[in-house]
């Protein structure tokens, strides 16, 4: 017999080394940032700008502990984060739905493409001023825009996806008695997964944009409408408290969710081969 705890060597050295890869990678990741926040506390200490010019980190610091002590911060940034999650489902769905109609049938896509490609050159800011008069100074104003922007980059990747699959697949599945439900849920949307998933990161990120300058021009709440009230008062570091605010919610989001997603899916379909 194996003397007791022997078998759990191997695993906890499993666990350490991906606790060791996952330090340095955290560290690599903080690294630059770290870098970025010396040289900007010194240009500040040679230059002495005023602190409603250029602040320095340590009055920024000050400023976001005031916004957190005060409340404000915690709930602006629920809003925020809560506008792009319903517009990200409910585009997401709309866009996967769009580029499969558009990847199942050339006539389809040949009528929609001109279109789509016009309306995606528009952003949804510009279509900001329609939608204030359609929805007024509103919450669903902000969402539709970010809805807007985000749906674009779904539905052209997902169509990529699907005609990337080849046909011959199609009349395999139905050639052995398959349907359609099983041509797509097996075969076709397997193979567009990495695509949707690319599409998904990009359209998110693009509807993170939308979604900041929307709050600034709608003013109902959120990050954009934190910073843009602070210019009102000249509040610099409460300026650049919630830029940073803003900047390290997406950074997160993509480090830590949609940029693994994407890998796995990725290697999970077979376009990494090992």
């Amino acid at each position: 017999m194996n003397p007791p705890g022997r078998d759990q060597v191997p695993a906890r050295r499993g666990w350490a080394a991906a606790a060791m890869g996952a330090a340095a990678g955290a560290g690599q990741a903080i690294a630059p940032f770290v870098f970025f926040t010396a040289a900007w506390a010194l240009l500040v200490a040679v230059a002495r700008w005023p602190e409603d010019v250029l602040p320095s980190p340590f009055a920024v610091g000050r400023a976001f502990g005031d916004v957190i002590a005060k409340g404000i911060l915690p709930v602006y940034a629920g809003e925020t984060v809560r506008r792009i999650l319903v517009a990200a489902v409910t585009g997401i769905a709309i866009g996967i739905a769009a580029g499969f109609i558009m990847g199942l049938n050339d006539v389809t896509a040949g009528l929609l493409l001109p279109p789509l490609r016009f309306f995606q050159s528009l952003s949804g800011i510009a279509w900001l001023p329609l939608f204030l008069i359609w929805f007024g100074f509103s919450d669903k104003t902000i969402v539709v825009a970010v809805w807007y922007t985000l749906v674009f980059p779904v539905a052209f990747n997902t169509m990529l996806g699907v005609r990337t699959v080849p046909r011959l697949y199609r009349y395999a599945v139905l050639t052995l008695g398959g349907n359609w439900r099983q041509v797509v849920f097996q075969v076709l949307l397997p193979g567009a997964i990495p695509y949707i998933v690319g599409g998904v990161r990009l359209g998110i990120a693009y509807g993170w944009r939308a979604l900041i300058a929307a709050e600034i021009v709608v003013g109902t709440g959120g990050l954009g409408y934190l910073i843009f009230k602070a210019e009102t008062f000249h509040l610099t570091a409460r300026i650049i408290a919630g830029m940073i605010v803003i900047g390290v919610l997406w950074y997160v989001t993509d480090y830590f969710f949609l940029r693994p997603l994407e890998e796995a899916t990725i290697e999970r379909w077979g376009l990494v081969y090992r």
